[in-house]
């Protein structure tokens, strides 16, 4: 059975968030058009998403030496643990992020520093990092105020993309919800596109996706 891990980065709830209704048009088609798929979602703002702080490179340092960790070193690093066993088990991620002053949350870059983990989703060589995933696919619906699309401020989109490149998830899709404010009477209209394009890429994603 295929998994698809829906990663959402926002607080705000689904009615007063733009990607968060184009991410569930695209759910919910996806499911609706193939219903073996097993999918989880995570809402980062309401997990324990750990940052690496200095208990988590502590810990990365004992890991060397084979010095015991202490419980909170054991603790927010099982933490971490967590959510790249849910990243390495998915087949298919679809990402629903905000732009906030030209990046995403912060705790999407906690999610990501979670992942890209050396020896499980990379591996350094003579020849330099290589990606360990591999037949993956990524979606991200992302929602900008104004309209960044082909412009060099969107540096959340193309940090995900490199960051998915770097552990070999190469086949990303980007679905911007763009100008909500920058074309306010056009809001009702940006938005409904953007859920047309979401229906169409979900059952692309579903045919494509087999058992």
């Amino acid at each position: 059975m295929k998994k698809v891990l829906y990663v959402s980065a926002n607080p705000k709830p689904t009615e007063l968030s733009y990607s968060k209704q184009v991410a569930e048009t695209f759910m919910t088609t996806l499911k609706e058009e193939n219903a073996s798929l097993d999918i989880e979602a995570i809402e980062l703002y309401d997990v324990d998403v750990q940052e690496i702080d200095g208990d988590v490179l502590s810990a990365w340092g004992k890991f060397a030496s084979g010095e015991a960790l202490t419980d909170v070193e054991a603790q927010k690093v099982a933490t971490m643990n967590g959510m790249l066993e849910k990243f390495m088990a998915a087949d298919v991620y679809v990402f629903a992020t905000p732009m906030w002053n030209f990046f995403f949350p912060a705790r999407m870059k906690m999610f990501l520093d979670s992942v890209l983990t050396a020896g499980k989703t990379f591996r350094y060589t003579e020849q330099g990092p290589v990606g360990l995933l591999e037949n993956k696919q990524a979606i991200h619906i992302q929602g900008t105020g104004g309209i960044y699309t082909g412009t060099d401020l969107n540096f959340a989109d193309a940090y995900l993309r490199q960051a998915l490149a770097f552990v070999g998830v190469t086949d990303v899709t980007t679905l911007a919800v763009e100008g909500m404010n920058q074309f306010p009477d056009k809001i009702e209209e940006i938005v409904a596109d953007a859920k047309a394009k979401a229906e169409t890429l979900a059952k692309e994603v579903a045919g494509a996706v087999t058992v």
